[in-house]
């Protein structure tokens, strides 16, 4: 029997008569009618005996290649019996139709398990290899996933990794609830950081001013962010940090791998995800997410530069950062999207200075007011302009600098100081001439061609 999509290919003989192919078409109707029904091979050629017609041919396919024919003889009597020649039907199991719908949730779902797999390693050789894993927590839809994947592995009720949370004091009221709800639901304590010598929002803002982060983006950076976070991991020994990057937040991110060594050991469970394999994971468990992702946020960062995004916008590339730093710029006037804490060279942070080797002479900042002959730069290790002129200025170091003593002077731990000598942001650079005047370096071009045109512009 053949299904309804069986094939029925009639091939008339010597129908050179209006009559003869109007009889073709009359078999090619009993033809289609036995098929439709189910009609065995040998009962269809019986039909077809009945019509009177010239000889022709049939062959039938059915799905997957199945294939029958037969021929036959019409005559003017029905007396005449059919000749029926029946080829064998190569059996095949019959497939089952299966929505688009459905294998695609197959596919996601194999998809899932796989990453779900390739984390879970990696969190357990992070926590099995480093005596002091730690796990910096922002609270947003992936470090909600990894900090389930962490409980399910027995790793946070029991201590054997540490959740650290910094508080900017500009989050949303939500974030700092959510945090509490967060160490209740998981049975963990979770290791808070702020502003240094700062208890609360209002003794920063009598110290630093309400709005730092529109006077100097980078300061705030530091005091809020990047200095709280480097202690934070710094106060608990940290040897080994479990982040929540991924490869599609970026092209700043768009080549991290799970696995990254140095110092300080960074792995990234999430890397190879997607913002969408985060939320399937969140849907599959049913584990709770930061209340403000249901108004719109993609993302979860500052109340004062994070804005909701549309949702049909989460999905795309670096979607899910899309709502961040709204409105900021770097000093150099790009769009800002990172704020410090992971830019290229951020493991240098955690040592906590630059120019440790190398030609460069540091010198203290109280110091410098007696320095002379000299070209020097004021920088912070955890500023990343700071980090991109290391190297260079090294050079510039090595190759002369037209009889000036090249020097370096970390600048952020004494910002009084700093401020004094003319510094306003970092790195500051200054030539100084033998009776000890500073003039500031004015460009932002920090290369060796473009500071010895400087020098010799000074003489």
């Amino acid at each position: 029997r053949f299904r309804m999509d069986t094939t029925v290919l009639l091939r008339p003989r010597k129908m050179r008569a209006p009559l003869g192919r109007m009889a073709a078409y009359g078999l090619a109707v009993v033809a289609l009618v036995a098929v439709t029904f189910n009609s065995s091979l040998p009962s269809l050629s019986r039909a077809l005996a009945q019509v009177k017609a010239p000889s022709a041919a049939l062959s039938v396919r059915g799905p997957s290649g199945m294939r029958a024919s037969t021929t036959f003889a019409g005559g003017a009597s029905s007396a005449r019996q059919p000749k029926v020649r029946e080829v064998a039907v190569r059996a095949e199991p019959e497939v089952l139709a299966v929505s688009v719908d459905e294998m695609i949730k197959k596919s996601k779902d194999a998809r899932l398990s796989h990453l779900e797999a390739q984390a879970m390693e990696a969190l357990t050789f992070a926590i099995e290899n480093h005596e002091h894993p730690t796990f910096p927590c922002a609270m947003i839809a992936g470090d909600m996933v990894i900090l389930d994947l962490l409980s399910r592995l027995g790793f946070v009720s029991s201590g054997k990794v540490q959740v650290m949370f910094v508080d900017t004091f500009h989050l949303f009221d939500e974030t700092i609830t959510f945090m509490k709800e967060t160490e209740e639901r998981y049975n963990f304590k979770g290791n808070w950081f702020q502003a240094k010598d700062c208890a609360d929002k209002a003794e920063y803002d009598a110290k630093h001013g309400a709005d730092l982060w529109k006077v100097n983006i980078e300061e705030y950076d530091r005091i809020c962010k990047v200095e709280p976070f480097q202690r934070g991991l710094q106060t608990l020994q940290c040897d080994c940090m479990i982040n929540g990057r991924r490869r599609d937040h970026g092209f700043e991110r768009a080549f991290i791998d799970v696995y990254e060594s140095g110092k300080m050991s960074k792995i990234n469970p999430l890397a190879y995800w997607t913002f969408e394999d985060c939320w399937d994971y969140i849907k599959k468990y049913d584990i709770a997410y930061h209340p403000l992702h249901d108004q719109g946020y993609p993302s979860i960062g500052d109340a004062k530069d994070t804005v909701p995004v549309d949702k049909d916008k989460w999905f795309e590339y670096a979607g899910e950062r899309s709502g961040r730093f709204t409105g900021l710029k770097n000093k150099d006037g790009s769009t800002k999207t990172e704020c410090g804490i992971h830019v290229d060279g951020a493991e240098r942070t955690f040592e906590r200075d630059l120019f440790v080797e190398g030609k460069v002479e540091k010198v203290n900042i109280n110091d410098v007011k007696d320095v002379k002959n000299a070209i020097l730069t004021v920088y912070a290790p955890w500023c990343r302009f700071s980090q991109d002129m290391e190297a260079e200025f090294q050079k510039l170091a090595e190759a002369g600098a037209d009889g000036l003593t090249v020097m370096a002077s970390r600048g952020d731990e004494e910002r009084e100081v700093a401020r004094e000598l003319g510094v306003e942001a970092f790195p500051t650079t200054f030539i100084i001439s033998e009776d000890g005047t500073r003039t500031k370096y004015p460009t932002e071009d920090r290369n060796v061609d473009a500071w010895k045109a400087f020098i010799a512009e000074q003489k």
